[in-house]
């Protein structure tokens, strides 16, 4: 509920002002005309919001508790539990910090009597749209078990695919950020010791020596900045990649990098088939689904495009045709889509496909990880190889030139 300050004017013309509470804005404006012929201004009354960060708190519900919190819902209501206890209950039991501050304010709302999506939409900003529409789509259809069911599904899924991801990724970062680490001691710690006994030598050093020295050089003065920049240009990354144009630009972008755009382009297509039949199976009309869906793709350029085609949609074209249109999708997903949408079986055939896409994707992303480890080591072997070449032929110079 929202605190609310009024003034309005009663039937007899006088004005009167004073606080209330309501759901929103349009409640409490009903409200009021209930009993004042005229509202002349109504504002929320901003709380005052304690400074209390938690770090162990995440930024978004993880698709872990969504699962969890789906599959609760869906058995106690079919064990006949009225809403407002079924809220009450699972956020008692979720040790999800996020979601059980989500689900504690909902359980004021629905037990004040609103709906389950409608004080979703309010208490959970950070809670998935696809969530959020299931409900409420399994609301107004009467199967919201079922869509309960479906979220169970595809939030499980979806989370066994991302710590798949994560797995599979663990080992090379770490190779990666000790092979950095490496370079740098060498570069500055073990370069400097040799650099005084060559300049000691006096004759003239080859080129691998000389470039090592002026490298070892540019990393013991500049290391600091350097560091700085990195900092900087991934800081600023970040930050334009938050940026509605930054999201557009650096999708573009990542569709066009060898291997990463290929495990970007099967990632949106079975990200767009689970989810429009997820929506699908939730009871919703397909020009809804595919505007939800267009606010929720990880890349955001083939969301912006989706967006333009719900219009075409309402004018009667098949989603098949107006997929034709949106890059980055596989031409076999459009095919899968006009079959399935042509002989009534959009849903089955968009989770067959979105299978498809998946296990596509789990491969590309295993053959692209395999790759990067004989990179890493092909690079270590021709720096360290590089560094014995310098190091050793001044010094075999120097002993030849002794033994002379």
């Amino acid at each position: 509920m929202q605190t609310f300050k009024y003034r309005a004017q009663a039937s007899d013309g006088a004005v009167v002002s004073g606080v209330m509470e309501a759901y929103d804005e349009f409640e409490a404006v009903e409200e009021l005309r209930r009993n004042y012929s005229v509202v002349e201004d109504l504002q929320p009354i901003k709380q005052k919001k304690k400074f209390n960060i938690d770090i162990n708190e995440p930024l978004w519900v993880e698709d872990k508790s969504l699962s969890l919190v789906a599959s609760q819902f869906s058995i106690m209501i079919k064990a006949g539990l009225p809403m407002s206890r079924v809220v009450e209950l699972i956020a008692d039991q979720t040790s999800d910090k996020l979601m059980k501050r989500i689900l504690t304010a909902c359980a004021a709302d629905v037990s004040a009597g609103y709906s389950l999506s409608r004080s979703l939409e309010k208490n959970g900003k950070k809670i998935p749209a696809v969530f959020i529409e299931s409900v409420r789509a399994g609301e107004e259809s009467g199967t919201l078990e079922q869509s309960f069911d479906s979220l169970k599904v595809y939030y499980d899924r979806a989370h066994k695919i991302r710590q798949k991801v994560k797995s599979a990724l663990t080992y090379p970062i770490i190779v990666i950020i000790l092979a950095f680490i490496v370079v740098g001691i060498v570069m500055v710690v073990l370069v400097p010791t040799m650099i005084q006994m060559f300049e000691n030598m006096g004759s003239e050093l080859p080129w691998p020596t000389r470039a090592l020295i002026a490298m070892s050089h540019f990393f013991s003065k500049y290391w600091a900045l350097l560091l700085a920049v990195i900092a900087a240009a991934a800081i600023g990354i970040f930050a334009y990649g938050r940026t509605e144009k930054g999201k557009i630009n650096l999708s573009k972008l990542r569709f066009k990098i060898p291997i990463i755009g290929r495990i970007a382009k099967m990632n949106t297509a079975a990200q767009f088939a689970n989810t429009v039949s997820t929506l699908l199976g939730a009871g919703l009309p397909l020009t809804r689904v595919v505007d939800i869906v267009s606010r929720v793709l990880d890349q955001r350029s083939v969301g912006v495009e989706l967006a333009k085609c719900v219009a075409k949609l309402e004018t009667g074209n098949s989603l098949g045709d107006v997929l034709k249109d949106v890059n980055n999708l596989p031409d076999m997903l459009v095919e899968m889509a006009r079959i399935g949408e042509e002989s009534g079986s959009l849903e089955n055939t968009l989770h067959t496909i979105g299978e498809f896409y998946t296990e596509e994707a789990e491969r590309a992303s295993d053959r692209a990880l395999r790759m990067i480890e004989p990179m890493i080591t092909i690079f270590l072997g021709i720096f360290v190889g590089f560094i014995v070449i310098a190091i050793y032929v001044p010094m075999f110079s120097m002993y030849q030139g002794a033994a002379m």
